[in-house]
């Protein structure tokens, strides 16, 4: 999954030959996840049509401040675009273009934008070779990086004036990988390995029957998603659940069993720096399993249940710099339980499932959490998604681990 899905990206499009492609690059944000607005000089639609870009893009374009011809018809609020981006790409972006983003010259609504915009911004020069090399050329790239603008350098080949030399707008493919990987180096999380175990587990019986819990492994999947948004390398140790999850920094691993899962988390412990321990592992398990099905001849029926191996607490144990987080769902002295928990499993950080809390607990598509830390701080979070409390979590491990 590419980083830019779901990402806000403001494409903005001045007047030279190279706008032509900028349909098959809003063809290709639009497929990486993206959503895309642009805005054009007055220069630029005579290179592309707006028409174009809208259907591509399934938004209306902007060249205007305000539709001439519509006595009706309100501003193009700049601001509101500018805020609403994650960032804004100017590809391509003519020497004029440059010029006026250097000097502050504002004559035009993406002019405006751009000046309006708190979010990074990236230009893709476009420009005959000479034009390219000039020393006024120079000093505007630089001027523009000395103010946080990133340059997608152009590429040599063929020019529009029939020579062959560098100006030439980087392909849109080329741009789309330079936004990737220049985003991925900033993630707070990139270069680091979290592993995140979830879901139940079910411990065997007999070969159909089990012992089980009604754990979804939604929000160890949720945070498992979080953190490989962020930049990390994440192993999903998963017990048995519907959940799916495609990223290309997650390994999912399979298991069922308590004992199971406690192998694979030591199996990967050692080379882990976060560890997020959100599944539900069964206490106990049957002592003897049976080889073939139990029948139902008895009225009653008991089953010997010993102890499942306690994996967070096997963890905390050997524990070198891992930064370590556990769960609990408690019903009853939450916080003095969890307190407890801290101190005996050797946590970092505590998250806190109260079934008393409406809106928590299994099967649901929100939770209420409470976060504890080590020191015994206590953090209140309110009712929200499960996706919402992932970005907390994974947001504490930032600011407690990865800073």
């Amino acid at each position: 999954m590419s980083v830019l899905k779901g990402k806000n990206v403001l494409l903005g499009i001045s007047g030279g030959i190279a706008a032509y492609k900028t349909a098959s690059l809003v063809r290709l944000l639009i497929k990486a996840g993206a959503h895309v607005q642009v805005v054009m000089t007055p220069a630029s639609v005579d290179f592309v049509t707006p028409l174009t870009l809208s259907t591509l893009s399934k938004n209306p374009v902007f060249s205007t401040f305000y539709n001439k011809e519509d006595e009706n018809a309100t501003w193009n609020n700049h601001v509101e675009l500018a805020l609403w981006a994650d960032f804004m790409l100017i590809a391509p972006a003519t020497a004029n273009t440059l010029s006026k983003m250097a000097s502050g010259a504002c004559d035009n609504l993406l002019l405006a934008t751009y000046l309006s915009a708190k979010c990074s911004v990236y230009f893709a020069p476009a420009m005959d070779l000479d034009m390219y090399i000039h020393p006024t050329t120079i000093m505007n790239f630089e001027t523009l990086k000395g103010f946080g603008n990133t340059i997608i350098p152009a590429e040599s080949g063929e020019l529009a004036s029939g020579l062959s030399g560098e100006g030439r707008m980087a392909e849109p493919e080329n741009i789309l990988q330079f936004i990737e990987k220049d985003i991925e180096s900033k993630l707070p999380l990139k270069g680091k390995k979290v592993l995140v175990t979830a879901g139940p587990t079910y411990e065997a019986i007999d070969p159909v029957r089990f012992i089980g819990n009604h754990s979804t492994g939604k929000m160890g999947y949720d945070i498992a998603l979080e953190a490989a948004n962020l930049g990390a390398e994440v192993v999903l140790v998963s017990g048995p659940t519907h959940m799916q999850l495609q990223h290309s920094l997650v390994s999912i691993i399979r298991v069922t069993s308590a004992d199971e899962m406690f192998a694979a988390c030591h199996h990967y412990f050692e080379n882990t720096d976060v560890v997020i321990a959100a599944a539900a592992v069964a206490d106990y398990k049957p002592k003897n399993i049976a080889s073939q099905k139990i029948k139902k001849d008895e009225a009653t029926f008991t089953i010997e249940l010993e102890k499942n191996q306690d994996i967070l607490l096997s963890l905390g144990q050997i524990k070198k710099n891992q930064f370590l987080i556990g769960f609990a769902l408690e019903t009853e002295n939450e916080i003095e339980n969890a307190k407890s928990k801290i101190q005996k499993k050797n946590l970092d950080i505590i998250v806190l499932n109260s079934l008393n809390d409406e809106g928590a607990g299994f099967g649901k598509p929100t939770n209420k959490v409470t976060f504890i830390d080590k020191e015994f701080n206590i953090f209140d979070i309110p009712l929200k998604s499960k996706e919402l409390v992932a970005e907390d979590i994974v947001n504490l491990i930032v600011k407690k681990y990865a800073n």
